[in-house]
């Protein structure tokens, strides 16, 4: 065999036992008549002893070796004189008796460390190097076991895993869909999967009452940080279950992953929020709870006093800094600089500081007098040591958003935005539709399935933009982690929701006439939700981005550089599917 034991198991009870190992040269060191080599598996590392005195030939075999061979070795477990009390096989160390190269390595591009010495770039296009790291592989190991709770928790609930397909019909209305021509269906074309959406809606009709799927989604839109072409969701359907049963019972697969994976009780219910007040308070529909800095409206004390830039505006409203009085003007330069940024578009900040004696201290100064300016103070509450920070516009929503990031911003740069800690809500009655200005039409929020509140149905032939949406996201530390809604499940209010968003009879029918022919034979009331279990992943890893999370990603182009895809195709290939390539 090629081992006995792993790289990361042996300890001080392992002491005097013959052992065989396997694994990669993470490094070697010299000192005096001794060459020590830690040899590292997936399991951990061992440091090796080989010993000029002991088998001169053997020790310069070991001189030899670069980083990453891949050797074998059989040698006696010995205690450590100078323990590593850093890894689990610290306290031991294997002297060398015999030892095999199986394969020579070049030297990689970067060091297979923590502490890598290697850019994003060149770690993405040698990721199966990458991989070797203890801090990326661990990120997998952490994905490995999310996977596994998470069916341990569905199955103990009755889910069944069913897996739906791949190839499907095109969908334009959501995001934009990655397409795949049909060589025996010349000039027709697949399309891979944004969500599993309809067919876990049709096994429902079927009687699957509880599914489940952990799937590969596609969209076919611009990348950031949190966002991939391909994507895995905990994709989940209920049948008989009104907006509570989802809530509660995915309210409890989140407590289980934090218990099992973190070893933290989270018993309290989970907040809950709509989300007209998430936009109010937040300024998002995601909003991050993890700190309060609630907007606070200030158009009815800001306004009328002279100073043109809030008296012509749409919306005044700002955050009270807690004992953040203390910034400097370079400080409050550079958030004002911030807020200026072209991504977030505001023209300006106002600041005013409750100073140690109670009053206020603004840069608006001469166009507000003190009694002004402690109304302020009293609408935030602020305390003497606090920074009130304003922002204003004539867009009640774009203002909101703006004065979110600056929300962000200022969190983190007082440490209110700690990794380690964990607030979760629920983002419940969205708007059913969004009206887009550019079509003069609506848009589905969530999509075209999604049920209105059963109190608001009459809306839908008076004032459907006031419709609220029997939907729902699970949100926490700021990231939407999870979505859905109670579906509709009549083919009449389905039939109504199609003419609404613009869809003509024949339309309907073409792109989903399959799911109405099966809500005509008793469809039950049911609905779901589906969880992003990259971001989930990266959440619970403390990370910044998914990238690190998923084994073989792609970068901000879409692009894998370790296999160079996307590609071209020769012409024969081109020639059998019928497609020609526009110049």
């Amino acid at each position: 065999m090629y081992r006995t034991n792993t790289c990361g198991e042996l300890q001080i009870a392992n002491v005097n036992q013959t052992v065989t190992l396997a694994g990669w040269v993470q490094k070697t060191r010299k000192m005096g008549g001794m060459t020590f080599v830690d040899l590292r598996d997936r399991y951990g590392i061992t440091q090796l002893v080989f010993n000029q005195e002991v088998d001169a030939g053997l020790c310069e075999e070991a001189n030899k070796l670069g980083r990453e061979y891949v050797i074998q070795v059989t040698g006696v477990v010995k205690e450590r004189s100078n323990k590593n009390k850093n890894i689990p096989t610290g306290d031991i160390e294997i002297i060398v008796s015999q030892m095999t190269v199986l394969n020579a390595a070049e030297t990689p591009p970067f060091t297979i460390e923590d502490d890598t010495d290697g850019g994003d770039d060149i770690r993405m296009k040698y990721r199966y190097l990458d991989l070797r790291r203890t801090a990326v592989r661990s990120n997998l190991e952490l994905r490995h076991k999310m996977t596994i709770e998470v069916r341990r928790y569905l199955d103990s609930l009755q889910f069944m895993e069913v897996e739906t397909p791949v190839l499907i019909s095109s969908t334009p209305e959501g995001a934009r869909d990655f397409v795949v021509p049909s060589r025996m269906n010349p000039g027709q074309f697949y399309a891979l999967p944004q969500s599993p959406q309809t067919f876990k809606q049709l096994l429902m009709v079927s009687g699957f009452d509880r599914y489940f799927q952990i799937v590969k989604c596609f969209r076919d839109e611009d990348l950031r940080a949190d966002r991939q072409p391909e994507f895995t969701q905990i994709d989940c359907e209920m049948s008989f279950v009104e907006q509570e049963d989802i809530l509660n019972t995915f309210e409890g697969l989140s407590k289980h992953l934090f218990k099992s994976l973190l070893g933290l009780d989270l018993m309290d219910p989970f907040e809950r929020i709509t989300w007209h007040d998430a936009m109010k308070y937040y300024g998002s529909d995601k909003p991050d709870t993890r700190f309060g800095m609630k907007f606070v409206e200030l158009m009815d004390i800001m306004q009328g006093h002279g100073f043109s830039v809030f008296d012509n505006a749409g919306y005044i409203g700002g955050i009270c800094a807690e004992g953040a009085a203390t910034y400097t003007r370079k400080q409050l330069d550079a958030l004002t600089d911030f807020v200026k940024r072209p991504q977030i578009g505001a023209k300006g900040l106002v600041y005013a500081r409750v100073e140690a004696d109670g009053t206020v201290k603004s840069s608006v100064d001469k166009f507000y007098s003190q009694e002004v300016l402690q109304q302020v103070k009293a609408a935030f509450g602020a305390k003497p040591g606090d920074l009130i920070l304003i922002l204003s516009g004539e867009d009640v929503m774009k203002t909101r958003k703006q004065l979110n990031e600056l929300r962000l911003e200022v969190g983190s740069q007082l440490g209110l935005r700690n990794k380690n800690t964990f607030s979760c809500l629920w983002v419940v009655d969205f708007p059913l539709f969004e009206w887009s200005e550019e079509d003069q039409r609506f848009y589905a929020m969530h999509h075209p399935f999604t049920s209105p509140k059963p109190e608001d149905v009459a809306l839908l032939d008076t004032d459907p933009g006031a419709v609220r949406a029997n939907a729902y996201d699970m949100v926490i530390n700021g990231v939407e982690v999870g979505g859905g809604s109670i579906r509709i499940y009549d083919s009449e209010l389905q039939q109504k929701m199609f003419r609404l968003l613009g869809f003509t009879a024949e339309k309907a029918q073409e792109q989903f006439g399959f799911l109405m022919n099966a809500f005509k034979y008793g469809a039950p009331p049911h609905g779901g939700i589906a969880y992003g279990l990259d971001r989930m992943v990266s959440l619970f890893a403390g990370l910044d981005s998914i990238r690190d999370c998923i084994a073989f990603p792609k970068n901000n182009s879409g692009r894998d550089v370790m296999i160079d895809a996307p590609g071209y195709i020769d012409q024969a290939q081109l020639d059998e599917l019928n497609i020609v390539i526009k110049e």
